[in-house]
């Protein structure tokens, strides 16, 4: 997975998942995205959930999050 993307677009997307990862556990709850992205409407909350959350633990780690958004 992380293999095929580029070096630099691997350290942005850490990058990134380090500012949503308010608590540094290495998982990005719900409640982290709702406060990262306030205007999100539950609605994609619950899809990106259903599509992202691969092992249904109800957070996404850096390998589910590079999943979706690369």
């Amino acid at each position: 997975m992380t293999a095929e993307l580029p070096q630099d677009r691997l350290e942005q997307l850490k990058s990134t998942f380090a500012a949503i990862d308010t608590d540094g556990d290495g998982y990005i709850s719900e409640s982290e995205l709702r406060t990262h992205f306030p205007d999100l409407p539950a609605e994609a909350l619950g899809a990106l959930s259903q599509s992202a959350d691969a092992d249904q633990d109800g957070r996404y780690s850096l390998e589910e999050f590079i999943r979706t958004v690369s």
